[in-house]
């Protein structure tokens, strides 16, 4: 009953690990790109001085001309610099969430203090996920620290997302985005994603909506007709847009001056991320949440008799968690579980069901603890008639 399920557990860690890992891939291939055009630039520069004639440059030129080409290395070498304390972040970040995880297979019991302990702590790596995906940064920052769980949160790529987003809700701005999608061309390209496209249809739309013409076309023949080989219908459509105005009741073109395109293409920016870097679309907290509930919801819960429904259980509080889980399957049992409506526990021999004369039935334990109090009467919570425990009769279910 108490024993731990490890490989469970550890398929719904998945994003929890590979978080980090995609972090570094990314970090570890701008950091090369970065090099190698930085230095092939460079190499080319020197390669250009070293075969002009010998009085092309004189040696105040060549001087100013090296002592560039030496800025230039300093500040590649700065850079590369800050990104290897990056990497070297990342990397300690990723050995951390692995023995956090590796500590689980040491784990024998569910009830085993340290076990308790290693769940609290999750818990609030938990929180902290979902506080970091609402935009509560400081606050999620705060709970971390004061759990010492910074090496758990994923800050910094959490507030990339909601600047961006803000960016593009708030101040209605493809920069911040445009800027992203250039360093992370080729991963876009590998999953197959439109987001680039959506973003400089974007701007062109807000151009053709200021009524810049000239420039919403010259735009276009920079931007859009690269993507000719797959969004041509929506190229040509968005040329037609020019001999609209941005307050055309005309039904396609009335949806793409749509103000409400910003955050569509905030929500498609966070979806784009969030593939990219292995994190599910849905908080770990809603997963868990939906997870423990449809464990517990029966048909009693859903019954529209309220004296079916358990006090103690969360899928019966309908003003609460079962708003949660009004969508969510009924749980399969392939083995039957009977759990006294008083207490919560569940009966067993050592704690067996007791039906009242009544017809309802509950636990021995919380019948005797009844009876303790009431001078040897018990009364039932559901219909308020009173009884003897002696009158109680052991039930045998077959």
């Amino acid at each position: 009953m108490d024993r731990i399920n490890v490989d469970h557990m550890l398929a719904i860690e998945e994003p929890f690990m590979k978080a980090p890992l995609e972090q570094l891939k990314r970090a570890v291939r701008q950091s090369q790109k970065l090099a190698e055009r930085e230095v092939s630039q460079v190499g080319a520069a020197l390669d250009t001085m070293a075969s002009g004639a010998p009085d092309a440059l004189g040696a105040e030129e060549m001087d100013r001309a090296l002592s560039g080409l030496i800025d230039r290395l300093k500040t590649l070498k700065r850079k590369l610099e800050e990104a290897q304390h990056e990497e070297a972040q990342l990397i300690q970040r990723s050995k951390q969430r692995a023995t956090d995880l590796s500590e689980l297979d040491g784990f024998e019991s569910a009830a085993q203090p340290e076990f308790q302990r290693w769940c609290r702590a999750r818990l609030d790596r938990v929180l902290v996920d979902y506080m970091l995906r609402s935009g509560s940064v400081e606050t999620a920052q705060r709970l971390a620290a004061n759990s010492q769980l910074e090496h758990f949160a994923d800050t910094s790529l959490f507030a990339l997302v909601m600047a961006t987003e803000r960016e593009l809700r708030e101040q209605h701005s493809c920069r911040g985005a445009l800027q992203w999608c250039a360093e992370n061309r080729s991963a876009l390209h590998r999953v197959q994603s439109p987001l680039e496209f959506e973003l400089r249809l974007q701007e062109f739309i807000e151009m053709a909506r200021g009524g810049n013409t000239l420039g919403a076309i010259a735009y276009a023949k920079r931007h859009l007709t690269p993507w000719s080989d797959t969004q041509l219908p929506r190229i040509e459509r968005a040329m037609m847009l020019l001999a609209f105005s941005a307050t055309t009741q005309c039904p396609p073109y009335k949806a793409m001056f749509d103000e409400a395109r910003w955050v569509q293409l905030a929500g498609d920016f966070r979806s784009v991320i969030f593939r990219l870097f292995n994190l599910p679309s849905q908080p770990l907290l809603h997963l868990l949440l939906q997870t423990g509930l449809s464990a517990l919801k029966t048909p009693a819960c859903i019954s529209g008799d309220v004296a079916e429904r358990n006090r103690d259980c969360p899928v019966c509080q309908t003003e609460t968690l079962g708003r949660l889980a009004q969508d969510l399957p009924l749980s399969h049992h392939v083995h039957s579980n009977l759990v006294c409506r008083i207490t919560g526990e569940r009966m067993h021999e050592d704690n067996p069901p007791m039906r009242l004369p009544n017809g309802y039935v509950y636990s021995l334990d919380a019948l005797a603890a009844m009876a303790a109090k009431l001078g040897g009467k018990v009364k039932c919570p559901r219909t308020a008639q009173v009884f003897g425990l002696a009158e109680a009769k052991k039930l045998f279910i077959s």
